[in-house]
């Protein structure tokens, strides 16, 4: 079943029936909306402010929403185009059921009935924990919340995750660790007001394009912009410092860097003995960190090293931002503790100006991560291994603790177990793991394997290609609730239209299996409403607090920052502004981690670097972006970006077919040479599905504490196949 792009004026009149007006000026028009909804973006973690266009039920345009605080009214390409994923002629329209012929519409009884009994007869023969559940992270806090609590009142199984863990773990595990709670430092709104700015792995200009407008205003104010990446990516290109970092070697630059600043006196030798613990640990390690010791090690220039130490070093306000770059590798909660040493070596934190955030990939991906639904975590942020925070949400739920599940299995242990035999059925929810998990054909083998599959989801997406029963549920714009962008802000959601034809909203869909599986008396919701009353309500207490939330005030005020305990309580934009951090003593942690090299270095066989990335008309797995015409033009397919010198090392021209191989097979490709990548590095990013998916070579060692896989770094062969399909050589 292929993905349904559309393109052309007769796609969209095909689609949407002849009453599409069109012209070449201003596209397709239904006319006059009959409302505007004001609601936000259901891309990446920006989260922007948009109107969208309603007529008789259907999504039909957008207008700028110029009061809202983050985006002021600003869209990037994807953003612009999103209102065009409703009414798709892809949209699942009602539940489905495999059968010989294919997939066929069934009843709501029936596939529910269907999935129930599969999962009781599963459990029945080999325990609770062999059926799990993986969630997905662009979902609303309410159905993250109600994922937790379904998984582990209803199916009784341990084996709960969701796909952040592909995306913010590391930087979760490493602000616990130095912090001792999981969130941005500081609102992007201070990002204007810096000195200095260090983004790190992080290829803003693409997949956070809205959040370049504020680096671009620090620049304005005159800030210092240093990238750190190994390519020259956009945002790279007017930096004043670029470091083109070797992939994997991003904790010993920072070590390096430290060094410097160590030997010039560019550190805060008060706020680090009164506000941090294991200083002179870190500080013996970088010792060993020269600038021409880490320049062997990273790629990056001894000079460049020292130049960056003296931007930041002696800078009065700064800000560090990161991303995906420096988070994907078995090192990832290593390597950004080792730029959190950087922030707190200077005590530039908690303050106007100056402090740490991170650049959230989806769309919930802070809120999806603190409201339950990870393996080792309970509502409010809650340790699920932690006596006293299982005996709270026990207690909140009106179940036995003894009955509380404890720690599962993480996404792709999960899918490891299916391969392995050890887990049976699945279900998840807005989750495309055939196309995001690193191997897929380990991927593929795992899914054929399972007894029963079921999938919850808007699309047929490739994974749910696999599933007995597909359950027709909702995009974001047709159902109510709130999500949590990347600075910690909790915004609202307003349902704009309802679910086209049979489908259901996520939400009903999960209660209605609950109730099957005979415990509908924990999950009597009539609305969203009623859930995140119950969430907020589980957090009080907790490391992440909503308590003092509700719909009403997180309407009017634009969006609450947490911790907000208390109705009266303002929310907290910016952490840490006493110097009180939140670990029991209210100190941050210095971490001491020396380099290692990544899982897979290169060798003779594969001498050099493979890495993945975003494009900035596509989003994750593609499953919605790959059905919009105009966004698929931007970028039509996947393309290996190769340095000039490798190329021409290659017998490789621009357009040409390349195939880059790992130790877990081969892609074919066009390749693009461009000067913005290190020579021995490539790059393909990692949207498409099949033959050329990046995720079928790249490798699925995790980090050992996050458990996020290393997408950014392995090893690789590249070698030329053929000339481009148009024939002859592109100039």
């Amino acid at each position: 079943m292929a993905t349904l792009t559309l393109k052309t004026e007769e796609d969209y009149i095909a689609a949407y029936g002849p009453t599409l007006n069109y012209s070449p000026a201003g596209g397709w028009d239904r006319g006059e909306p009959d409302r505007l909804v004001k609601t936000h973006c259901c891309f990446c973690g920006v989260q922007c402010g948009i109107q969208l266009k309603v007529k008789e039920n259907r999504v039909i345009g957008f207008e700028p929403w110029e009061e809202f605080p983050v985006n002021q009214g600003k869209l990037c390409p994807k953003g612009v185009k999103r209102y065009m994923q409703n009414e798709h002629p892809d949209r699942l329209k009602a539940p489905l059921l495999r059968s010989e012929q294919g997939f066929e519409e069934t009843t709501w009884d029936h596939a529910l009935d269907r999935t129930a009994t599969a999962i009781k007869s599963i459990q029945e023969r080999y325990g609770k924990d062999s059926f799990a559940f993986l969630g997905g992270a662009s979902m609303t806090n309410e159905k993250a919340y109600l994922n937790g609590k379904f998984a582990r009142i209803a199916l009784e199984t341990k084996n709960i995750d969701y796909n952040g863990r592909l995306c913010m773990v590391s930087a979760g595990a490493a602000n616990k660790k130095a912090f001792g709670i999981d969130r941005a430092a500081n609102p992007w709104s201070d990002i204007p007001k810096t000195d200095v700015i260090i983004l790190a792995g992080t290829n803003l200009a693409e997949c956070f394009p809205i959040l370049t407008d504020y680096i671009w205003k620090a620049r304005d104010n005159g800030a210092k912009i240093i990238v750190v990446d190994p390519r020259i990516t956009p945002i790279a290109r007017t930096a004043d410092l670029f470091l083109p970092v070797r992939p994997g070697g991003d904790s010993a630059l920072c070590h390096g860097i430290l060094h410097v600043m160590i030997l010039n006196g560019w550190i805060d030798e008060a706020f680090i003995s009164e506000h941090t613990e294991d200083w002179p640990a870190l500080k013996k390690l970088v010792r060993k960190f020269t600038p021409a010791y880490t320049e062997k090690l990273t790629g990056v220039p001894a000079r460049s090293i020292e130049k960056c130490a003296e931007l930041w070093g002696p800078a009065k306000k700064s800000m560090l931002l990161h991303a995906r770059g420096i988070e994907h590798h078995t090192k990832g909660v290593e390597n950004v503790l080792s730029y959190i040493n950087l922030v707190l070596a200077t005590g530039r934190i908690g303050k106007e100006g100056s402090g740490y955030g991170t650049i959230t990939g989806q769309g919930n991906g802070q809120g999806g991560r603190e409201h339950g639904q990870r393996c080792n975590q309970l509502p409010g942020g809650r340790d699920i291994n932690n006596s006293v925070h299982r005996e709270e949400i026990s207690k909140f739920w009106g179940i036995e603790e003894t009955a509380l599940p404890g720690e599962g299995l993480t996404a792709c242990e999960i899918i490891d177990a299916i391969e392995a035999g050890e887990i049976k059925g699945l279900l998840s929810i807005s989750f495309n793991p055939l196309v995001s998990i690193p191997d897929s054909q380990r991927t593929r083998k795992a899914l054929e394997k399972l007894e029963f599959y079921g999938a919850i989801d808007f699309f047929l997406n490739e994974t749910a290609r696999y599933a007995d029963v597909v359950l027709a549920g909702s995009l974001q714009e047709e159902d109510h609730g709130t999500v949590t962008n990347g600075e910690g802000r909790c915004i609202r959601l307003n349902q704009s239209v309802t679910p086209p034809g049979n489908a259901l909203p996520d939400w009903k869909i999960i209660c209605d299996l609950a109730d099957r599986l005979g415990k509908g008396r924990y999950f009597d919701y009539q609305d969203p409403r009623e859930m995140f009353s119950e969430l907020s309500a589980a957090s009080k207490g907790g490391p992440i607090d909503y308590s003092g939330m509700t719909y009403e005030r997180i309407e009017s005020e634009q969006g609450i920052f947490w911790p907000c305990p208390q109705p009266e309580h303002p929310g907290t934009p910016r952490l840490f502004e006493k110097g009180q951090f939140f670990h029991d003593d209210g100190k941050a942690r210095f971490h001491a981690f020396d380099y290692r090299p990544p899982a897979e270095d290169v060798d003779a066989e594969y001498p050099l670097l493979f890495t993945t990335g975003r494009v900035v008309s596509q989003y994750l797995s593609g499953t919605q972006t790959r059905r919009i015409g105009s966004l698929v033009d931007q970028y039509p397919e996947p393309l290996c970006e190769m340095h000039p010198h490798l190329a021409e090392k290659l017998g490789v021209e621009d357009g040409d077919q390349v195939r880059v191989t790992t130790r877990r097979g081969s892609i074919d490709v066009p390749a693009q040479v461009v000067k913005t990548i290190r020579p021995d590095t490539v790059f393909v990013p990692y949207h498409w599905p099949g033959k050329k998916s990046a995720n079928l070579i790249t490798n699925r060692a995790l980090d050992p504490i996050s458990k996020i896989p290393e997408f950014k770094v392995c090893s690789c062969r590249v070698e030329l196949v053929g000339p481009h399909a148009g024939g002859g050589r592109k100039a």
